[in-house]
This record gives structure tokens, sequence and C-alpha cells, in this order.
């Protein structure tokens, strides 16, 4: 079992720190103790050391130069600055005191003696410095020698394995990025004709759409080095220390040019300056971005291209100057995947999965919109996952399936018991849901199944299933959104005329789409098309808010009566579909169709 590391770990800085400073401590005992020593004979003024001469107490005295050391009669040692004067040297010999004299020009001072024990510790200490960092030098270990050096890892064109056939979907981001790879092919291509290829280039997009993929993609089609780092590995608690990092990085880049240099979430370091809680520009991140700065501007001291790739999600708190042409030239959005990149990820990542055949991966990614590539591969994981647990010979379509739930949802929660009257509630609720959306197939995504299942903090949940990639919305169709948002509700109350708490949810996604509807997107009659919010804030007077007000509520009213208009003429429908929903509790599509007797929606066919 591998043992794991703690803060203090052999090869950790915190560890090595304790030791030196235990080091530097032991030092410092060992010289006070010596200065205690060498001070420790006990002073005596000369008109004492006089008075125990006069009254035969001193046996001896040794003198070096104005210092004399005396014994008394009874063996202790004392200390005396004397005096010149030829008078005590007589009353010393009527005494009968023996008198010794040294040669003070040879013989060290205290202090002399303090000062070569304070060297030959300081020499100690930085030997063991010095041991500890070339024993973690090969590690990243972090050191007061290896400080101010870069942290990047460097990989060598035979260690990086991908290709752009690596990477699915993303084919708008590959077809700019293979402008960056041909030059790094062959860069005489361009320079022929004068031009300059791209020093920068800024892979923007949400967490776990393959930025960090698509750079290490570009370093493997160009066949060259690729060195790595993270913003935040920049960045320590001594000043200068990142501007020394980024010096560093860009003069190994240099040694190995033809490269590339890739910042992984570079706003950590290259935030707006300015916009501290200093406001001056003295701090250690902004004296590192004005070194990134100035060394990206220094790549014509190279005489082979060193391209720097950077990630982020956060452009918009980025530095002005980093943004601008010269240094990062070009701007590669990275955007979630869309129905057929979802597809081509699925399968990517289901090379060493066991899945049964039966299971169809565009009918899987059309029950995706809006994950990650991240989110994709984290959901065939899942599924794998729970058909081990069964000891399946095969993934199957039900796995994904409650993968997918347990994503998007929450797992089953199979401990909650229902009452009898929050089961059929809960029936009915999930049948009127999914009856509005079945009496409108035009404007609304077709109907994939019904549970009354609990899950996280839901008691049921009414699923769709896109048939394609919608880009924008008609007002119709945000209308039906909202109809089927509040079928829920209606259905509580024509069975049972009594309101619950579980429409909640529903509210507040029907609030929002009307009221998006009115201060967005200019489908509001009375207040025309204008935009009434400006970066998530409202920007009109209190009139204008009363009649966005009283618009919003208008929508949502005659939503609820169109709703309560095809339940009430549906009546029959909603009755045997809840019925059937308290017995089965989980009821697909085709089940609803053949049960209701309505024509099933034919699939989206790709063009």
């Amino acid at each position: 079992m591998k043992k794991k590391n703690s803060g203090f770990g052999s090869n950790g800085g915190p560890r090595n720190l304790l030791i030196a400073v235990a080091i530097g401590l032991a030092c410092l005992l060992v010289v006070t103790k010596l200065h205690h020593d060498i001070r420790s004979k006990s002073e005596k003024s000369f008109s004492q050391f006089l008075a125990a001469v006069d009254a035969g107490q001193v046996k001896q005295v040794e003198v070096d130069g104005p210092v004399a050391q005396w014994r008394a009669a009874d063996d202790q040692v004392y200390q005396t600055i004397t005096a010149t004067d030829p008078q005590m040297w007589e009353r010393l010999q009527q005494k009968g005191v023996e008198i010794t004299f040294k040669d003070g020009s040879t013989k060290m001072g205290s202090w002399q003696i303090l000062l070569i024990i304070m060297f030959v510790c300081g020499l100690a200490f930085v030997w063991y410095m010095f041991r500890q960092g070339k024993s973690a030098g090969g590690s990243g270990g972090s050191n007061i020698f290896t400080m101010g050096k870069s942290r990047a890892k460097m990989f060598l064109p035979s260690e990086i394995k991908e290709k752009f056939t690596s990477v699915a979907g993303a084919s708008e981001a590959k077809e700019e990025l293979l402008d960056v790879v041909d030059f790094l092919r062959t860069p005489e291509k361009y320079e022929r004709l004068g031009a300059k290829i791209t020093r920068g280039v800024l892979l923007v997009g949400e967490p776990g759409n393959g930025k960090t993929l698509l750079a290490r993609a570009v370093a493997g089609e160009a066949n060259c080095p690729f060195f790595s780092i993270s913003g935040s590995d920049f960045i320590e608690v001594f000043v200068g220390v990142g501007a020394s990092r980024v010096r560093d990085l860009f003069a190994q880049a240099r040694k190995a040019a033809p490269c590339i240099v890739f910042i992984d979430e570079i706003d950590a370091v290259g935030r707006s300056r300015g916009s501290g809680m200093g406001g001056g520009g003295n701090d250690e991140r902004e004296q590192t971005l004005n070194q990134l700065l100035t060394e990206m501007d220094g790549f014509e001291t190279s005489k082979d291209p060193v391209i720097v790739l950077a990630a982020t999600n956060r452009a918009d708190v980025l530095d002005k100057a980093l943004l601008r042409p010269g240094r990062f030239d070009r701007r590669v959005e990275v955007p979630y995947p869309d129905l057929i990149s979802r597809e081509e990820i699925l399968k990517v990542h289901a090379k060493n999965v066991k899945i049964s055949d039966t299971v169809d991966m565009k009918k899987i990614a059309r029950g995706t919109p809006g994950f990650s590539g991240a989110d994709l591969a984290n959901l065939i994981n899942e599924a794998a996952i729970l058909a081990s647990k069964e000891n399946k010979a095969k993934v199957t379509l039900e796995d994904f399936e409650e993968a997918r739930d347990k994503v998007l949802i929450g797992k089953e929660l199979r401990t909650i018991v229902l009452s009898e009257d929050e089961r059929k509630m809960t029936a009915y609720h999930e049948a009127g849901h999914a009856l509005v959306r079945l009496l409108l197939p035009e404007n609304s995504d077709p109907l994939h199944k019904v549970t009354i299942v609990p899950r996280g903090r839901a008691l049921g949940v009414t699923h769709s299933l896109p048939e394609r990639e919608k880009y924008s919305t008609t007002k119709e169709e945000m209308l039906a959104s909202i109809q089927s948002a509040l079928g829920g509700r209606v259905a509580e109350e024509l069975e049972f005329g009594k309101l619950a708490t579980g429409a909640y949810s529903d509210f507040k996604v029907a609030t929002s789409i009307a009221r998006n509807m009115v201060c967005h997107y200019g489908m509001s009659a009375d207040l025309g098309p204008i935009v009434y919010t400006q970066h998530g804030e409202f920007e009109h007077s209190e009139h204008t808010a009363q009649r966005i007000d009283n618009e919003v509520r208008r929508i949502i009213d005659e939503s609820y009566q169109k709703a309560k208009e095809l339940l009430v003429n549906n009546r029959v429908m909603l009755t045997v579909l809840a019925q059937a929903l308290l017995e089965k509790e989980t009821m697909y599509a085709s089940e609803i169709y053949e049960l209701l007797g309505i024509t099933p929606r034919e699939d989206f066919k790709l063009v």
C-alpha cells in the first residue's frame, strides 16, 4: 500500500524548513552557552581587588593587558580591569602574591571566538541547504537555491502521444490551430513573404472542454518540445520570485526552440493590473505579469519560434496589454460540444469500455446537452461502475440512463418512504408535466421518460430529449416550456383541489423564462424590443420595473390558463397516465405513446 505523503513529507519544503530552523536554533544555543562560559567568571571592581589584596585573600594574579584574573583564598577565580599604578605591584609583592604576565598579541578575544563559531555554524547551515537542494532538484523540491527556477514540465516530442485525431469535436478550434502547426513545421513558407507567425494563442472555454488536450495535440502534430505550467506556479510569497521563474522558463524555451509553452489558467497571473487589494504595481503578481509581457515581446531575439498557448475560462479579467496584437494575437473559442461532437467524444471514451451493441451513442448524445467533454467521460465511467457493481458482462443502456440521472439530479433515494397521498400527488404532478408536453408537439422537445422515484431533492422527474441542437428559440417554444413547467401544479389543483410545495422549482423555471422574454429578448408587445438588463443589473426606472412585473405576471397567468385548458380537455389521459405511474413508477416515452394512443414523434434526421 502506497504511503501518502503529508505536508511534511521527505521531499517537501516545510520539513526541510523546520530542520533548518532547528539547526539554526541549536547553533544559537551553542554560541550562547560558550559566550556564557567565557563571561561566567565573576567580575570585581578595582577597589574590591585592592581590598582583597590588603586582606591577604589574593593568592595568584595573571595579567593579560589591562585585564587581571586573580585567584582568591577559596580558589574562586575573579576578573578585574586594573590600572597602570606601580604601587599596586609593590602591594602585591609585599603580600607574597604570585604574579604572571601573558602576551595578549597572539590570543583571540571572546568575540573573535564567537565570530568563528558563528561562521562555522553558518557554513554548516549552507551545506545542509545545498545538500537538500541537490537531492530535491530533480523532483521539483522547493528551497532557497531553486526558488527562482521555472517549475514547467518539459515534454519531448517522443513523449507526446496526442494528435488532432485524439481530440473529438472542436473542429473550428482545430482548424485555427492548424496554422500554428504549419508554421512550426515549415516556418520558411511564411517568412519568404514577410509574414510573422502568431506569438500567442489564447484558448477560451469552460472547464472540461479540452483546452489542455488541444494544446498537447498542437505540440504532437508539430513534433516539437512542449513546456507545460500553471499560472499559479509563477506566484510566490516573495516578491520577484515569479518574475525570475518567467525569465527562466523562456530562457529554457529559447534553447529548445522551436517549441510550445503552455500556460494553463493564465488568469492566475494575467489579471488586470491595479485591480488588486493593494492597488499598486509593486506586488508579486504584477511584477510577474510585467515580466511575462516583456518576455512575449522579446521573441525576436530568438531565431527559432517560441509560441505561447494559454488557457482560461475568465478571459474578461485578463490585462489588456496581454491581449493586444503581438502577444496573444489569436483567441480560439473552445465551446461546449454540439450533438455531433458529443457523439464523437462518447465514442472516443468508450473505446476501452465493454459496451452492449444495443447502446445507441447518438441517443445518449441527444440526452446530454450542455455536457462538456469531461462530463461525458465521467458519464461513461459512472455507467461502467454501475454495470460492474451488478456483475454485468457489458454496459447497457439502462446503466447509461441511471448514470445520467445520477449526474444531473442525484442518486435514487430508495430509503425515502412516501405516504400513499404523497405518491399519488407526485404521480399526478409528473403526469401533468408530461401530458402538456405531449399535447404541444410542435413547440416542445420530445418526451423521453417520466419517473416518480425520488432523486436528489426531487420527488419525481419528467425528462425530455432534444431532437437536435438548438441555437435559437422561438417565442412559441418558450411559452410551451412555461406551460409544461406549470402543468404539474395544474394537475394537482384539478385532482386534489389543494396546493403543495412540490412546484417551487417549476415556478422558478417558468418565472425565469418569462422575465428573459420581457427583459432580454423583446418578446413583450407592451414593452417592445428593448433590453432592460446590462451585465446582470437592471437599468430602468421604477415605473418601467412595474410594467415589467405586470408583463411577466401576464405571461405566467396566460400560460397557466392554457395548461389548465389542455388538461381539462384531456382529463381522462391525465388520470390514465397517473395511475400507470403509480403502478410502474418509471415509464419511457414509447410506453406512454402506446398507453395514451398518441402517434409517436419521428426522430430528427441529421442531414
